[in-house]
């Protein structure tokens, strides 16, 4: 009777370890909320043999912005029969271009890019030079293909804060970039802890589910290749042979997948790594020794200038009963786990566990992460043994927000630091680079000592010849010159040239200096009939050169305080900024006193000309006017990321949005411009200035500027731009006179279509306004932490253009076309037609305007 009962309680444990393993899988299956797969350049959909469809750009409902539409195939002669059908097309960028994709859940996602550079009659992709970025963290710095050319995936995991993620890839001057496939995939909350062990110093390292990952390699120890389709969450892991320092020391050892538990706790789970993984693993193959010195190697390249997130998956398969394994875990030869003891972390055996270390930088040497497993001496129970069943390296974003190189993503250059302090190695060459400088300046001053002019005793210092202006004692770069002595050598007639300490011919950024008399004739000596605009800082007059080049001049007044300080500002902001979109400084007049700045002509003038006015103008169609506030956008958002610091214009307004003979619009007049807040500061206190109406209230109320300040003003361009009226018009009445507050009440009472310009009814598509007014409703918001940045102004009214151009491209589709995404993920409201136009989903449509739009 008794074998009886001890069968019957033995098939019971068994079947209790059975279903603690089903149940575990079955309770995490995982279906990701955004599952982006993107075959670039592709005509129609690929099905790959592990049955995931990868969509096509036409089809997919990601969103793509780039200047010119390149896509490329592979030469069937030269095909690689064995690469997957992926790499055999692709997009190729000459300009900077941006896939973006909404998310409808923020969080972890995975981003692979598929890279092959294939051989193309027209397109040479070898040669490709380009960067890969996020929205914040730059994924591929100056990425150059394979040579022979290889099939590569590059595989990410970023941390997505917002409703959507965008892939920005820049081509290198000169060059291009290209993308064969793409997948944007959610991850799940749990997969990456916040925490690891540290590895010298000993400790724990935080803060990881902060940073991106690179998946450097992920190795199913033991066993063979497992596939995306065999892997809970479509991942790839490589078998491990060839990573194995000395073969010989190891030895596979594997069981059924029907045998691996999962914890209870669900502390790990198939979500962390399937069974296959824990079914297999590495063994010492000379279970025979107590020698610590005898190891299990694997050895990988890795990048010594950044941190690595090491994850080890241990799952006793080897041992006959418990507390009979016991061995230490290495890593680059530091004791990483000292007597490591499976049974006492599971109390079972086959039950899965994993670890996550993370790597210093400083640890790496020889570009090598070595990872090691071997026999601990006090190893008293059992035979000495140590195992491994998989293993993922993963490549951590440094301070600079990069996982390629220490350039940040608007393009700063960062010296090095690793996350959370974990020190990067000093780049020798800084020495050198400062011992050449030194040199260099010496012969420059030696030069300069030697053309020293003949009256230079009666110069007013020996910087004023020796030194450029940067470095002069008091020029308008100067912050430390006074009024008083800025107002004395502005009064200054003792040279021909009143301010050649301050233009001179080595002014870095002035462009070209033109005499007075130059100015003159361009003028017509200042002729009244040549006043295009007039400031507190002076006067504007139209100028004509002598082949016809026409030319805006600004005259600084010397009896105007205001003036003397703007024009001051204006040169320090214009002689380092360079954009399309911003008013091009072309050079600068200093003799007899004159402050005289000289721009690139406007032709079409400020946009509120083409808005209302006396000026003329035909009214700007709807397209245009979104044409226009992007352009805006795009010079604002420069202003606040381009430059080194930031700069906050604090005086935006559709007078200072200036259009070119093609309409395109460039923000104008810095003179009342800021430098940014810097890292360490929120914001800048200063005295308020700016227009009435446009005006940010949180700046009128605190005195604290801040690139939030510019936005407020934006948002009443942009309500300006759709209504066609002033941003302030006393003779409305009360609740009237503000436009942004007015349009504001509207917004909230279902009424704006009461105020829009009359000239756009019929012609604006109600998706395309709904995305326009949530943009300028957001940029007005009373606190300046809840408005967007210009970044994301800029993104939302390029989306606003393209729900347009879709409904223009495709009149009969613009309020009714539909289509249900293959991805998994919230249905987008633009999705891609036959030629890769956007179309419009219904469910985007709102009723808010729909007397606007009937169709054209």
């Amino acid at each position: 009777m008794r074998p009886i009962v001890f069968s019957l309680l033995f098939f019971l444990l068994l079947a209790t370890d059975a279903n603690v393993a089903s149940s575990a899988s079955a309770s995490v299956k995982f279906t990701p909320s955004d599952n982006y797969l993107l075959d670039c350049g592709a005509a129609t959909s690929t099905q790959l043999n592990d049955g995931r469809v990868f969509r096509s750009d036409p089809q997919s409902s990601s969103f793509l912005s780039t200047n010119e539409d390149i896509k490329v195939s592979a030469d069937n002669s030269t095909a690689d029969p064995s690469v997957s059908p992926l790499y055999l097309t692709a997009r190729v960028f000459n300009g900077r271009s941006t896939y973006s994709f909404f998310v409808s859940k923020p969080g972890r996602h995975w981003i692979r890019l598929y890279l092959y550079a294939f051989a193309n009659a027209k397109y040479n992709l070898t040669s490709a030079v380009f960067t890969v970025s996020t929205d914040d963290i730059v994924l591929l710095h100056d990425f150059t293909p394979d040579s022979p050319a290889s099939a590569v995936v590059k595989e990410y995991l970023v941390v997505v804060s917002d409703d959507k993620v965008s892939l920005t890839f820049a081509p290198k001057k000169g060059s291009h970039a290209f993308i064969n496939a793409v997948e944007v995939v959610s991850a799940p909350d749990n997969l990456i802890a916040d925490f690891a062990a540290a590895i010298s110093p000993a400790g724990q390292f935080n803060g990881v589910s902060e940073l991106a990952l690179e998946v450097a390699y992920r190795l199913n120890v033991g066993g063979r290749e497992i596939v995306p389709i065999n892997d809970t969450l479509g991942r790839t892991w490589r078998s491990d042979g060839g990573f194995l320092k000395v073969p010989a020391a190891a030895q596979n050892v594997s069981v059924s997948t029907k045998t691996i538990k999962y914890p209870d706790d669900g502390s790990v789970t198939p979500l962390i790594a399937p069974s296959t993984v824990y079914s297999s693993a590495d063994e010492m193959a000379n279970s025979n020794t107590t020698d610590p010195n005898f190891n299990i190697t694997w050895e990988m390249a890795a990048d010594p200038a950044f941190s690595y997130l090491i994850r080890m998956h241990f799952c006793d398969i080897v041992s006959k009963s418990l507390n009979a394994l016991y061995f230490n875990v290495y890593i680059n030869g530091l004791m990483a786990v000292s007597t490591l003891d499976l049974s006492s972390l599971t109390s079972a055996l086959a039950v899965a566990y994993y670890k996550d270390f993370a790597v210093n930088a400083t640890t790496i040497t020889n570009s090598t992460i070595l990872v090691q497993v071997g026999p601990t001496p006090d190893s008293a129970a059992g035979t000495p043994n140590a195992i491994l069943n998989g293993l993922e390296v993963m490549k951590m974003s440094n301070a600079a927000g990069s996982l390629d190189g220490l350039f940040a993503v608007d393009g700063s250059y960062h010296g090095g630091a690793a996350p959370g302090g974990m020190a990067t190695k000093v780049v020798p060459g800084v020495g050198l680079a400062l011992g050449a400088l030194t040199m260099g300046l010496v012969v420059v001053m030696f030069c300069r000592w030697r053309r020293r002019p003949a009256d230079w005793q009666k110069r007013n210092s020996f910087s004023s010849w020796l030194l450029p202006l940067h470095a002069s004692q008091c020029s308008f770069m100067s912050s430390s010159c006074s009024k008083g002595s800025y107002r004395n050598r502005f009064g200054s007639h003792k040279s021909k040239s009143g301010y050649s300490g301050v233009f001179s011919s080595g002014t870095i950024g002035l462009g070209k200096i033109f005499t007075l008399a130059e100015v003159r004739e361009a003028t017509r000596n200042f002729d009244e009939k040549e006043v295009i605009g007039v400031g507190g800082f002076g006067k504007v007059y139209l100028g004509m050169q002598d082949d016809g080049t026409k030319l805006a001049i600004k005259r600084g007044n010397p009896s105007s305080e205001q003036g003397i300080n703007e024009f001051q500002t204006e040169i320090q902001m214009l002689s380092k900024l360079r954009h399309r979109h911003l008013v091009s400084l072309i050079g600068c007049c200093d003799e007899n006193s004159e402050m005289i700045l000289v721009y690139e002509f406007m032709g079409n003038g400020p946009l509120r000309d083409h808005l209302y006015g006396s000026a003329g103008h035909p009214p700007l169609s709807w397209k245009q006017r979104l044409e226009v506030c992007i352009g805006a956008a795009r010079g604002l958002h420069y202003l606040h990321t381009g430059a080194s610091q930031g700069i906050i214009h604090r005086d935006v307004k559709t007078t200072n949005i200036l259009l070119d003979e093609n309409l395109v619009a460039k923000v104008a007049d810095f003179g009342l411009s800021k430098a940014a807040p810097s890292l360490e500061q929120t914001h800048v206190s200063t005295a308020v200035k700016g227009s009435f109406g446009y005006l940010d209230p949180e700046y009128f109320r605190r005195q604290q500027l801040t690139e939030k300040s510019d936005v407020y003003s934006f948002g009443v361009v942009l309500f300006e731009v759709l209504c066609a009226r002033s941003a302030i018009n006393p003779a409305l009445p009360r609740e009237q006179v503000n436009l942004g507050e007015w349009a504001m009440q509207c917004q909230r009472k279902g009424q704006l279509e009461r105020i829009i310009d009359p000239h756009l009814v019929g012609t604006v598509s109600p998706a395309s306004l709904k995305k326009y007014v949530e943009a300028a409703e957001k940029c007005l918001a009373d606190h300046g932490v809840d408005r967007p940045s210009m970044g994301d102004v800029l993104w939302n009214l390029e989306y606003a253009l393209q729900l347009q151009d879709a409904v223009m491209e495709h009149p009969g589709e613009g309020s009714s076309s539909e289509e249900k995404g293959n991805h998994g993920a919230r249905e987008s409201p633009v999705r891609k037609g036959d030629e890769g136009h956007a179309v419009i989903n219904n469910d985007d449509s709102t009723p808010i305007a729909d007397p606007l739009f009937r169709g054209r």
